[in-house]
């Protein structure tokens, strides 16, 4: 696999590959999407330890709890939605009550459903999953950050979230980047803001510093790649010495990462906070670029929302 080059839907199914071969117990459960995310390609290298339950997402958590229960290691995999919002009894009950540790993958989040619409795109998923006691939560930003964490997803214990994006994916990180789940990962340190990011938009946080660092603007852009827990320490000394936040996801503002900084800050260190998401509406068609500027998750609207919360902590 090229992690600098492929898109991270291939260096899953790679990664998956190549843990099968270590890991005996390792089992995938699908609902009929296996060609969206190329799982397909594992089922040819591994059919016994490939179960499709066919468009019965629940039955799928269900099976996949069943297996963990017997000593398995099962990933679930299916479009975000279909992965929170239709299973979402059968996680809390079957999964997390229970204390078992089944891997359960999202693709396709937010904005990134594109065409497949309103009731694909998934603005809801972390705040559903937020809500579930033990759960932690992840969204790999790159192939780099993918693969150097996943000997600790096989690992991890309890139930697991994983926000995956399909498709092309620009690179961050250098291939010796180290991660660890529940820390937050710095990439740029700045002075004057603190601009906490997820997924797709760690990219457009570090496009909107390049320009405000034009502006004489010291941002600071730290990847909050694990929701929950969060990293409480890296957000509090990072704005202690800045005083201003931002946070950027392709989520709904509403009990996603802007909820779980804001809660951070407000029982250990308020200062002004802006917060660029989705503004609690459903999601379109339509393609990443025209989706993007709609829902107002532009570099441009980081800056811009930069720009306020520096006027209102002068």
């Amino acid at each position: 696999m090229n992690l600098l080059k492929d898109d991270l839907r291939s260096i899953y199914v790679d990664l998956l590959i190549e843990a099968a071969k270590k890991y005996d117990d390792l089992v995938i459960v699908e609902a009929d999407l296996m060609k969206a995310l190329s799982t397909n390609r594992f089922q040819d290298l591994y059919p016994e330890k490939t179960i499709n339950v066919g468009v019965a997402e629940a039955n799928m958590i269900g099976v996949a709890a069943g297996l963990a229960n017997m000593g398995k290691i099962p990933f679930t995999h299916t479009f975000t939605p279909f992965a929170t919002r239709r299973v979402f009894d059968q996680v809390m009950l079957s999964v997390a009550y229970s204390k078992l540790s089944v891997k359960m993958v999202g693709s396709d989040p937010g904005i990134l459903a594109t065409l497949n619409g309103g009731t694909h795109m998934s603005f809801e998923d972390m705040g559903i999953m937020r809500n579930i006691p033990t759960m932690t939560i992840i969204e790999p930003i790159d192939g780099v950050q993918l693969h150097n964490m996943f000997p600790q997803i096989i690992e991890h214990k309890g139930p697991l979230f994983i926000r995956l994006a399909r498709k092309d994916f620009a690179p961050i990180y250098d291939l010796d980047q180290e991660f660890t789940i529940g820390k937050a990962t710095q990439i740029i340190e700045g002075t004057d803001v603190s601009i906490f990011a997820t997924g797709i938009m760690v990219h457009e946080a570090l496009k909107a510093q390049k320009s405000l660092l034009e502006k004489g603007i010291s941002a600071s852009v730290i990847n909050i790649h694990t929701l929950k827990p969060i990293d409480v320490e890296a957000i509090i000394n990072d704005v202690k010495k800045t005083n201003a936040v931002v946070t950027a996801e392709n989520h709904n503002i509403i009990n996603g990462l802007g909820s779980a900084v804001a809660e951070v800050l407000a029982e250990n260190y308020p200062v002004p906070m802006e917060r660029i998401g989705v503004k609690d509406t459903f999601g379109e068609v339509g393609q990443v670029d025209y989706l993007i500027e709609r829902y107002e998750l532009t570099s441009r609207h980081i800056e811009e929302a930069v720009l306020r919360v520096i006027a209102r902590k002068k």
